[in-house]
């Protein structure tokens, strides 16, 4: 099939519409490409969206119907807005097409088909706590004790990981082994617990939500009608973010564009989610499994100046050769002042140092909200985020919740708080529910009868709380655990009576919470180094009481902040939250080897993911970028010298200019 390259032409009905006069020359060209695989490398702010709606604007111009094309998106709400632009321009209402996540487009198709692969049509969909739920008594099912033991997965961490090798389609111990190492203990037993778990599902007739890639996929691999069906009645398919696909998607890509007319627009460059199972090589393969691509790259960049645009063209010259497709953003803005390279002292310097040029960059007519201050992992921003509360500055966490308001932070306050004054109850409550089978009922019960026996035998309270007569009042769950709980509680409790608060604070992450941590959270690792991350934040107090003070006061001074999107506040997030986001201005922190990239990730072998983590965050900047290195550690432990990362020991120097911080922070 070929079209005809008349851009007025206006077949059903839709509205001339002047392509050429829309489009730069890379967008038109790739809008307006004759049928066949396609893939279009869409540099960072080049007008991704842009193309697939005129796309789409197009191939109904020249007389396809909406019922012909297929639109993949990874959110229900992108793929809205392009079909409402495509309704903007063509007059043609979104209902008419096949548009949606491949989540939602499995559904659809497995509603209508999905008997033939002996899924009754009147299944129902699980929630993921509804999941969990039917995972955990599966796996109790089998192993009615393995739920006890407080380092074994509980329910949400162990659907995540079985999830990852669906998505993957990995064997469950190599996913175990690289993305779940906490829990290589279970590696023999995961594909018990994942049969089981597939056959309650199936007995009840419910599916979760990997389940409508998988039995979509299966449907289209062991029925070649159905497969020949979709993919004639979808003549045309177009992926966005091609990148981020898994195995699953790009395989279910694959065989309804068994016809490879298919379009797939990404950045091979912006792919940073395999830790959520997404494989950059899709991307890099499609022209092997789709014989005859033609590739179109979008690179003129809309967004930023040309010199931060050379120092994102120099983090691509980094990549390996062969490893990545070529690309170079062009600039389409005027000249304008070099990234910033900033060095400051520590974490405390460097919060200072952004405070003293954000009140600049508002005098110069910035506003708080097109600011953002970017980092690779949550704890990082700790000490920016003491800076902002203290000066009373408003800030929001696009990323999640703030620093101390997370709940395994909240979780070790409470414990330090309890150990230092058994008569919180608050704190005890938080702490004691973490134990199988303990509510709040239970947890009062158990701190009165503690305090009765503390009194009569004159004990101190933690000693009291392991013996025999508060034990007997222990639910029988958490019976096994309640030794291990207590003899943490009490070698915190002897820390802290003789030594500094950072240490009371290592033994209390090393010890039972520690353990707790290990099973409760998927992304154990991450919230392991938030809380390593209060060693070094406790290290700046020589008492417990004004540690614990400072922090309860900074949470009650940020405690009524405004959600409001549009407020004019300050945006701190992580780089993976920022992708699709930019700013007027962008302070980039931590920039040392260890926390970008951070070790575990140089340890595992994964530098390149980080480096287009990298490369996604220099590209959020639109007129000024900060890149700002801290040469001193003090996270935790021992105070350490850092080395800058090695992504900006790889740039050259002429891409960006120092700034030097005075003791007054003028430059």
């Amino acid at each position: 099939m070929e079209f005809a390259l008349d851009p007025t032409s206006a077949p059903h009905g839709v509205p001339p519409i002047d392509f050429r006069a829309s489009l730069n020359d890379e967008q038109f060209y790739a809008v307006t490409a004759e049928p066949g695989p396609l893939l279009v490398l869409a540099g960072a702010g080049s007008g991704k969206t842009r193309t697939l709606t005129y796309r789409v604007a197009y191939l109904l111009s020249k007389g396809v119907r909406p019922s012909e094309i297929l639109l993949l998106t990874f959110t229900n709400k992108a793929a809205k807005e392009m079909l409402h632009r495509v309704q903007d321009l063509t007059g043609v209402e979104p209902g008419r097409f096949w548009g949606g996540t491949f989540h939602s487009i499995g559904h659809r198709a497995l509603r209508t088909h999905g008997d033939t692969i002996g899924l009754p049509r009147t299944f129902t969909i699980l929630d993921a706590e509804e999941s969990e739920g039917v995972l955990r008594d599966a796996v109790e099912a089998s192993d009615r004790t393995f739920f006890k033991d407080k380092t074994h997965p509980r329910p949400g961490p162990l659907h995540s990981l079985l999830s990852m090798a669906r998505n993957t389609q990995l064997p469950l111990a190599e996913v175990i082994t690289r993305f779940f190492p906490q829990h290589e203990a279970i590696i023999e037993r995961a594909p018990q617990f994942a049969k089981k778990y597939a056959e309650a599902k199936r007995a009840a007739n419910i599916v979760d939500y990997d389940d409508l890639l998988e039995y979509w996929l299966e449907l289209l691999k062991k029925s070649p009608e159905t497969a020949a069906y979709f993919s004639h009645r979808f003549r045309h398919v177009l992926v966005d973010e091609y990148q981020d696909t898994n195995t699953l998607q790009s395989q279910i890509v694959d065989l309804i564009g068994s016809h490879h007319q298919v379009m797939a627009v990404g950045d091979d460059a912006q792919c940073i989610y395999t830790w959520r199972g997404a494989n950059v090589e899709n991307i890099l393969t499609f022209p092997d499994r789709h014989p005859g691509t033609v590739i179109h790259r979008i690179e003129t960049n809309y967004r930023s100046t040309p010199q931060i645009l050379a120092l994102a063209n120099g983090v691509l010259e980094a990549q390996p050769k062969g490893r990545a497709f070529d690309k170079v953003l062009r600039p389409h803005r005027a000249n304008s002042e070099k990234p910033y390279f900033v060095q400051s002292m520590d974490g405390r310097e460097q919060a200072q140092f952004i405070v003293q040029r954000i009140r600049g960059l508002i005098d110069e007519g910035c506003s708080l909200a097109d600011i953002g201050i970017l980092y690779r992992a949550h704890f990082q921003a700790l000490d920016i985020q003491l800076e902002l509360s203290r000066l009373q500055i408003p800030y929001q966490i696009t990323s999640g919740v703030r620093f101390f308001e997370q709940a395994h932070i909240r979780d070790l306050v409470a414990l330090l708080r309890f150990v230092y004054n058994p008569s919180d109850t608050a704190a005890w409550n938080r702490i004691a529910v973490l134990l199988p089978k303990v509510g709040d009922k239970n947890a009062a019960k158990l701190h009165a009868a503690a305090l009765d026996h503390a009194k009569l035998m004159k004990l101190n309270f933690i000693d009291a709380l392991d013996t025999d007569d508060v034990k007997s009042k222990v639910p029988k769950d958490a019976k096994e655990e309640w030794p291990k709980f207590t003899a943490s509680l009490a070698q915190v409790a002897d820390v802290m009576r003789t030594m500094k608060p950072h240490n009371a604070v290592e033994i209390a992450i090393d010890g039972w919470y520690g353990d707790y941590l290990k099973g409760a959270f998927s992304n154990y690792v991450s919230r392991l180094d938030d809380l390593k991350s209060m060693i070094g934040f406790a290290s700046r107090y020589e008492e417990m009481q004004e540690l614990l003070a400072q922090i309860m006061l900074l949470n009650s001074e940020t405690s009524d902040r405004s959600a409001d999107p549009d407020a004019d506040a300050l945006r701190l997030t992580t780089v993976h939250q920022a992708k699709g986001l930019e700013y007027a201005a962008v302070f980039l922190i931590g920039l040392a080897d260890g926390s970008f990239p951070l070790r575990r990730a140089i340890e595992a072998g994964d530098v390149e993911e980080e480096r287009r983590l990298f490369y996604v965050a220099v590209t959020r900047a639109r007129d000024e970028l900060y890149l700002c290195f801290p040469k001193v550690n003090t996270k935790g432990g021992p105070v350490m010298l850092q080395t800058p990362s090695r992504f900006l020991q790889e740039l050259s120097p002429d891409l960006y200019q120092p700034l030097k911080i005075k003791r007054s922070f003028g430059w």
